[in-house]
């Protein structure tokens, strides 16, 4: 039998290599391809009850991104180094940071709840919401808050269970957590009304809370979604915290800070500039509002590609780091970027084909739907860009180098969406249109500083010159 060459040698590791992505990533799409489909479904039902409650509920959802962007930072620390150990054969230093997770998860839970909770009558005004709805925002704030500490466990251990490859638990809890929202949406948005089906009718009982309904609904799933994920831990063959001490262990929490306080920083700031973005929306008035809040719901469920491939590229890296292989981390860039461009051009295509049926979904407003489907078809184009930076910042955040994107998104998003948007409708009579020129253009840049960086090899800590990787 004759050996295999080098280049079958390599051809099977990656064909290995695409089979252990795909493994990693699949479970995290279809979950966030639930949730988002569960978003279109909480966005059509709010949006049939008039324009108003559109923008009440979509007037804030960018705190929703800051809040959950910077716990999500917390988990990325976690993530990089119980991925390391996991690759390096230490699973005792694994478990201890499992143990610090569940702390974590207690102490930043509690902190967000009071914080949230708190500030839940000012941020409307912050958010310069129209008076008319600024209450009814409030309200619908206040409640989906209620339950941040659950909302908290779902997001950093879930992250957890993910940095050891286990991406199909946190996929079963999300697809439970999206079948009460919908559920619990259907029996609390509307009043009791008669619903023909298949020819039969009957009466569908209902509380007709309109917002405060929605609000519920999803305040009753994330406290399912946080108390299954736990027990899904509690009860993980491989990184159960059980034995494990809550006692702050700064030998395993320095360095997961250090590398999640530049990833806090980055996403704080970038999610603190979607909040100034959204605001100078807000004052442009309820359509454009309504049109910005619809847009981005639908443009969400064409970014799955890109943060399910983040998810594998971030586990991946963190392992191969780990086991100080640096031919393996090399392979997985040279693999996973032409893959997720690929998938961003298909993803980027369908979006600009049906937008106006996409916006249509959930206004019936002309006015909202030709607005929403002019600024889909343009973010359409820049999708593949856009995925870029994706896979490169996921692969930088399993090897712990979180301080360049850090950099990166704090230019592009205050130096050129921000100011740009501000200039554009403050001076020059700017429109929605103007507003997400410049996020686009923000996208590009994100695009043009990650290749660059990753070309350079500076990203990979194993690189002691600066050789090119691509």
């Amino acid at each position: 039998m004759q050996s295999s060459t080098p280049e079958t040698a390599n051809k099977q590791g990656r064909l290995h290599m695409l089979a252990v992505i795909f493994a990693l990533a699949w479970p995290t799409m279809l979950e966030q391809l639930m949730q988002t489909a569960v978003q279109y479904i909480d966005t059509a039902m709010v949006g049939s009850l008039g324009t108003e409650a559109t923008a009440a509920v979509g007037a804030t959802s960018t705190v929703n991104w800051l809040v959950g962007s910077t716990i999500s930072a917390i988990g990325v620390g976690f993530l990089a180094y119980i991925s390391q150990a996991i690759g390096a054969g230490k699973k005792q230093e694994g478990l201890k940071a499992v143990g610090q997770a569940l702390l974590a998860t207690l102490v930043m839970g509690l902190v967000f709840t009071g914080l949230t909770l708190g500030l839940s009558g000012r941020i409307p005004v912050w958010m310069q919401v129209d008076p008319a709805i600024r209450e009814l925002a409030s309200q619908y704030f206040f409640i989906i808050y209620a339950p941040m500490l659950f909302r908290t466990a779902s997001i950093i251990l879930g992250t957890v269970l993910r940095a050891v490859g286990d991406t199909k638990t946190p996929m079963r809890v999300g697809l439970w957590v999206n079948l009460i929202n919908v559920v619990m949406n259907f029996l609390l948005i509307y009043p009791t009304r008669t619903v023909q089906l298949f020819g039969l009718s009957f009466t569908m009982p209902g509380a007709g809370m309109g917002v405060t309904g929605a609000a519920a609904a999803s305040a009753l799933s994330f406290t399912f979604g946080g108390v299954a994920i736990f027990l899904n831990l509690w009860r993980h063959p491989e990184i159960s915290p059980k034995g494990q001490s809550l006692k702050p262990d700064f030998t395993v929490l320095r360095p997961c800070l250090k590398v999640a306080f530049p990833n806090m920083l980055q996403r704080f700031g970038t999610s603190l500039g979607y909040v100034a973005f959204a605001s100078m929306i807000n004052a442009l008035g309820g359509i454009s509002t309504a049109a910005h809040t619809i847009a981005n719901t639908v443009e969400s469920a064409f970014y799955i590609p890109g943060y399910g491939m983040q998810t594998a590229a971030a586990t991946l890296a963190g392992n191969a780091y780990g086991a100080k292989d640096k031919e393996r981390l090399r392979s997985l860039g040279r693999t996973m970027l032409p893959l997720e461009v690929g998938l961003m051009i298909l993803s980027g295509g369908l979006l600009f084909l049906f937008a106006p049926q996409l916006m249509g979904l959930f206004s019936k407003d002309a006015e909202v739907i030709r607005l929403g489907t002019t600024v889909l078809r343009m973010v359409a184009v820049s999708e593949p860009f856009y995925g870029v930076p994706i896979i490169i910042e996921g692969m930088m955040q399993g090897v712990g180098k979180t301080v360049t994107p850090f950099v990166f998104n704090i230019i592009g998003m205050w130096g050129v969406r921000i100011v740009g948007t501000w200039i554009l409708t403050s001076f020059f009579g700017g429109t929605l249109v103007s507003a997400w020129g410049c996020m686009i253009a923000h996208n590009l840049l994100l695009c043009l500083l990650f290749s660059i960086h990753f070309a350079s090899g500076r990203w990979n800590p194993m690189n002691q010159q600066k050789t090119a990787v691509l």
